[in-house]
C-alpha cells in the first residue's frame, strides 16, 4: 500500500541536512520523510480513504 493522498497525491519525500562540525561536514544519509495521513469518509464514496491533513481541512470547509 502505498503512502499517498486519495485527493491530491501528495507522497513522500527525500529530505536531509548537512551538519557542520568543527569546519567538517558530517555525511548523513537523507531520510524519507512521510506526509500526515487520516482515515476519512468520502461523501458520495463507499468506504475510507488516506486523505492528507491539508485535504481533510479543506474538505471541512467545504462541508460547511
Amino acid at each position: 500500500m502505498m503512502k499517498q493522498c486519495a485527493i491530491c497525491g501528495k507522497g513522500s519525500t527525500m529530505g536531509g541536512k548537512r551538519n557542520l562540525l568543527r569546519g567538517k561536514y558530517n555525511p548523513t544519509r537523507p531520510t524519507r520523510k512521510y506526509p500526515n495521513l487520516q482515515w476519512t469518509r468520502l461523501p458520495g464514496k463507499e468506504g475510507r480513504v488516506k486523505v492528507c491533513t491539508r485535504c481533510l481541512k479543506t474538505l471541512s470547509k467545504q462541508a460547511v
